[in-house]
């Protein structure tokens, strides 16, 4: 039977911090899954997530984020035990309710001029 496994310990702390970010959780299902939390002092929460070919950021206040984040990872499971591959209705759908943010920070921050 499959179950969300914490890996949160598998990064050292320095790795925990990003930016002005900290993750508090990471954990992964079937390593197809991934939710992550992240607190930060001054602003809203992140919820990283990653499913096949989705993956986003969803903003959070600090009051809401762990319930939010285990609703996201129920919704993210059954459609993952129902179809095992992300469906672009699962994907829009997903995305307005919870009004998913595309992580381009990941993507664009390195330097492309030393290659």
């Amino acid at each position: 039977m499959s179950k969300w496994v914490n890996v949160t310990n598998s990064f050292d702390e320095e790795a925990r911090h990003y930016k002005n970010l900290y993750m508090e959780i990471n954990e992964v299902y079937d390593d197809v899954l991934e939710v992550s939390l992240f607190s930060c002092e001054d602003g809203p929460f992140e919820i990283y997530f990653s499913y096949d070919i989705f993956h986003g950021i969803i903003y959070v206040e600090a009051t809401t984020a762990h319930e939010k984040r285990e609703e996201i990872k129920k919704e993210l499971e059954f459609e993952y035990r129902k179809n095992k591959k992300v469906t672009d209705e699962f994907i829009n759908s997903f995305a307005v309710k919870h009004d998913v943010n595309l992580p381009n920070d990941i993507f664009f921050e390195f330097d492309l001029s030393k290659e």
